[in-house]
Parts: C-alpha cells; structure tokens; sequence
C-alpha cells in the first residue's frame, strides 16, 4: 500500500466570522489564504503567504480546530462519473443486471461510460456530513472512487475522493434507470482535501470501510487505480469530446470496490474511505429525508 502519495494538499475552511477560505495543510496545521475560490487559486500558479495558521485535530480526516469548520474542497459546476472502469466492477453490474451482456459491452469497449452526477454541488455533500439511499431502492451502496478536478483547457488539475453513492437494485432492473439510481440528494460526497499530485502516474490505494451504528465492521475493502482499465487522461478525452465542461468540474473515475449481495446502507451507519495521500472521508447515512432537509440548509446557507 502507498501510505504515502508527495504533493500540495488543501482544503476549504469556513471561519468563524463565516468567510470560506482555502487552507494548505502543512503536517498538524493549516495556513490560512486570503482566498476563496479554490480553482483559481490553484491555477494562479503560486499560492499567497498564509495570514494565519490553525491547529489540525485530525490530519487524516483533516478536521480544524473549532471555531473552522471543513467544506467539501470544491463545489463543482459539474459533477461527472465513469462506470465500469474496474474488472471488479463489470462483474457486479453482469450480476446484479437483467440485461448483464449491456456491460460486458461496455467493458471492452472503446467507448467509457460517462453520465452526469451533479450540478452546482445540489446532491452533493462534504466530509462529516450524511449521504442517503433512495427511499424507494432496496439495495444501495458506497462507490469509493478517485476524483479528478478539471482546469482549464479541461487538463488534471488536482484529485480528491469521491463516493458515488448508487442504488444497485435500480440500476440492475434496466440500465435506463440509471439516472435514477445515480442521482438524489445525498448521492454523491466529496473530500475532505484537494491533492496536487507530484506524479500522476503512482498509483493510488483506494480502502473502504462500513461502520454500523454501534461501530461494528460490516464491510471492508481495498482496491488500488493500477487496476482501472482506462486511464484519467483517456477519461478526461471522451468527457470533453463535444461538452464544454467548465473549470472546477470533477470527474469520478470508477470504482474497484463493491459490497457483496447482503450490504446496503441503512440509516445510522458510517461510510469510510481512504485513499494514500489524500486522507479519509468519513460520512454518516441518513434517512432520505434528513438527506434532502440538509441539502436545501446547504442551498440556501
């Protein structure tokens, strides 16, 4: 496992006077930047000088001393997401899938699959807060996957971890469902920082875990993007083919973990996942309604 991947890690902050700022994390502290906007902000090419530094609680979870508050690291314009893009993940779409020979097609295609998440950040929520199951889905589970935020001229601008939150028995009945099962308040969460790898091309361990109400473990699993079939510059390609996809887009790129039959999320549990040098994004699942009643706090915040 790569504990470790070199490169800038940042976050966004809301203070205590309620500005949202961008943070560097620099080991069990945050400098704090006279900035906002954490896509131009990393394209301006050079960060400002920090005007103050905060004390880390947790540098995994990246959680600031109170009175901060940790956002999602960015609020994208669009969210994109790639499916079967993993062997681990065509074998479950063929299983739980009335029409199993749709994805095999995929898989070996020269085509990806590509669909939109979100937009303006509606569904999508940030670390320590709840994502949800449809309340009309009878199997839903976490898709822990590496996220990629578009620049400009729709080049890699940085990475953070995406959980593409889907209702497998949905999907599985037709995929012409799949809007549905994708897209819901509470179905996608990002963070809880941005990564600025030095090199692209390490490989990044990708680990998911399911806590119950009470703690307990009710799944683990590992995974690592050297197993994905297509690369992100590939991915990256066929998004932008013909779609003007602004600054600040994030492109979920697949994921090489699925639970078995028998796990769904259900409300009280917590959703885990950590990949190497980025961190660990923790959120609890909820209801579908309190999923929904946080999202319209969050619109109109």
């Amino acid at each position: 496992m790569n504990e470790e991947i070199a490169g800038l890690r940042l976050v966004r902050l809301r203070g205590p006077d309620g500005r949202i700022a961008v943070g560097v994390l620099d080991g069990d502290e945050v400098g704090v930047l006279e900035a906002e906007d954490m896509v131009a902000t990393l394209q301006a090419g050079e960060l400002p000088e920090p005007t103050e530094r905060i004390a880390l609680l947790d540098p995994e979870l990246c959680t600031p001393a109170d009175p901060w508050s940790l956002l999602a690291p960015v609020v994208a314009p669009e969210t994109w997401a790639a499916g079967v893009t993993y062997e681990r993940s065509r074998e479950a779409r063929v299983h739980e899938s009335q029409a199993a020979d749709v994805y095999d097609l995929v898989y070996g295609a020269e085509r990806p699959e590509l669909f939109l998440k979100d937009a303006a950040g509606r569904r999508t929520v940030g670390p320590g807060d709840p994502i949800a199951a449809r309340a009309d889905a009878s199997w839903t589970v976490p898709e822990p996957e590496l996220a990629v935020v578009l620049g400009d001229h729709q080049s890699p601008l940085a990475v953070t971890i995406g959980n593409d939150v889907s209702s497998r028995d949905i999907e599985g009945a037709n995929p012409l469902y799949l809007p549905q099962a994708k897209i819901y308040a509470g179905a996608c969460a990002l963070g809880p920082a941005l990564l600025v790898p030095l090199d692209w091309g390490v490989p990044f361990d990708i680990g998911l875990r399911i806590l119950g109400a009470a703690g307990e473990l009710v799944f683990e699993g590992r995974t690592s993007t050297a197993g994905m079939r297509r690369s992100i510059d590939e991915l990256i390609e066929f998004l932008c083919r013909d779609n003007p996809v602004p600054p600040g887009t994030v492109l979920l790129t697949g994921t090489g973990i699925v639970p078995p039959d028998g796990v769904t999320l259900t409300g009280g549990q917590t959703v885990e996942i950590k990949i190497s040098g980025i961190g660990t994004l923790l959120n609890p699942v909820a209801v579908p309604t309190t999923a929904v009643d946080r999202q319209e706090e969050t619109l109109h915040a």
